[in-house]
């Protein structure tokens, strides 16, 4: 069996092609799409693997006619436009795989492989070409395994759970998953789950019928039936009451919802995508989250790396932002590469929404058009996520904190343990608490020990929790 192989730079192509002829191929290669159409004319080939940015056009788009001339021939797709828009034009066009440069090359061999044996890599027919839109932003290898997962799940209604820390763009995902699968035609409604009071949630998301409750004038149709013919993303999932998610677990067992104070039941048609920025697993052996609701939703989990684990995608997002203030009245901006590079040097510990909302205030307020360093170091915070420093402006790190607090302290022989933790935790439960507003439950959940030892301990560390409670 030959593979035919597209790809114009030719260290790339002899890795390829020893991979490939490792798993039994023999491999016919060329570096053009004029080369690859006569080679296709002239013979049969088991399958073909092309990249993207080839010297003659773009191998992609050219994929049409080999398509409706070789419709049995499985396409593996190569690419270093590591966009969401080259995955999604990549499975569009009905290809078995799509691979991000850079990439495993035994996971490449093992895909042909594959393709070559299976029966479902013809391309479907009567779709329509997927257009463009893209909420997501970044070409990092982080974001490469996301875009892979959302275009495995563009063309089915599987249950889509995606995990990730606050702020990273979790609803976004669900919305590239709207917009690009076959619902996008249908609405798309989000609910915050943790926004909704408790003794409201079951008439939010199943509606209620007229008298259901006092204030219930009317009948309410509710969240899953708003969503009917397209997507409902339940965000904030970890938050949900357990009532309600005993709710929930029916309505998607069985596929429809009866209405608070209804008695027949109403067939839904919506695809559910569930976000949390939580670990469900321990709140699950804590009694707080179904684990029958959690193996429900968690089908396709799909993991939003935080922004600090994808630090090469912050110039295009800050250019991306700084083009979107524009779109909303901010004075037109550009980044300079200096400037670009130290925001890529910081923590950002809120992600992506605290990156947007630094790009906005550095738009509003910067004096030129050019945002130089000069007009960014200013406005970044002064406690960043390096080395601690001491008075002297000298850089130090945990050890040598221990060490000074010591030397400071000098706590009696016996007692050095308890003292150290003493001194450790007090800071460590306040900063916890001003994170969750002096929600104790919340503080308790992060901290990974049990709310009554909680607040034993911050009677015995002298800390009020109402002093962090954020007021209006």
């Amino acid at each position: 069996m030959t593979v035919l192989l597209v790809e114009d730079d030719a260290s790339i192509a002899l890795v390829i092609t020893a991979a490939l002829e490792a798993e039994g191929f023999e491999v016919t290669h060329c570096d053009t799409i004029a080369q690859r159409d006569r080679l296709l004319a002239e013979r049969r080939f088991a399958a073909l693997v092309t990249d993207v940015m080839l010297p003659d056009g773009d191998g992609i788009d050219s994929l049409g006619d080999v398509h409706d001339r070789h419709g049995d021939m499985p396409i593996v797709i190569l690419s270093a436009q590591n966009t969401l828009d080259t995955a999604v034009r990549a499975t569009d066009t009905g290809a078995f795989e799509y691979f991000p440069k850079p990439f495993d090359i035994d996971e490449l061999a093992r895909t042909v492989r594959q393709a070559v044996g299976s029966a479902s890599a013809a391309p479907l027919d009567g779709e329509e070409p997927i257009g463009s839109g893209l909420p997501l932003v970044g070409r990092s290898a982080a974001m490469q395994s996301v875009y892979r997962m959302i275009t495995r799940v563009l063309r089915n209604d599987l249950t889509v759970l995606v995990l990730g820390e606050s702020g990273t763009g979790k609803e976004l995902v669900a919305e590239a998953i709207h917009q690009l699968g076959h619902r996008r035609a249908g609405p798309f409604i989000a609910v915050n789950t943790a926004a909704i009071p408790a003794e409201l949630i079951e008439s939010e998301l199943f509606g209620h019928e007229k008298g259901a409750f006092t204030g219930a004038v009317a009948r309410h149709l509710g969240k899953f039936e708003q969503a009917a013919g397209g997507t409902l993303f339940l965000d904030e999932i970890g938050d949900m009451p357990m009532q309600a998610q005993t709710r929930l677990l029916r309505a998607l067992q069985s596929g429809s919802v009866r209405r608070v104070g209804g008695r027949d039941e109403v067939r839904v048609d919506a695809r559910i995508i569930a976000a949390t920025n939580k670990d469900l697993q321990p709140m699950i052996a804590a009694g707080q989250f179904r684990e029958d609701l959690y193996y429900r939703l968690n089908v396709v989990p799909i993991a939003m790396p935080p922004l600090r684990e994808r630090s090469d995608d912050v110039p295009a997002l800050a250019r991306h932002f700084l083009h979107l203030a524009t779109t909303e009245g901010l004075p037109r901006r550009y980044l300079t590469d200096r400037a670009a590079i130290l925001l890529g040097q910081q923590p950002w510990r809120g992600n992506v929404r605290e990156l947007k909302n630094f790009i906005y205030r550095l738009a509003l307020l910067a004096r030129e058009e050019a945002i130089d360093i000069d007009a960014v170091a200013p406005l970044l915070p002064e406690d960043g996520d390096g080395p601690a420093s001491g008075e002297d402006g000298e850089s130090f790190d945990l050890e040598t904190a221990v060490r000074r607090w010591l030397t400071s302290e000098r706590p009696a022989a016996g007692t050095i343990h308890e003292t150290a933790l003493l001194a450790f935790e007090k800071p460590l439960f306040a900063l916890v608490l001003q994170e969750t507003g002096g929600n104790q439950v919340r503080a308790a959940q992060a901290l990974g020990i049990n709310r009554n030892t909680l607040r034993k301990r911050l009677g015995e560390l002298g800390l009020d929790p109402e002093q962090f409670v954020r007021r209006p």
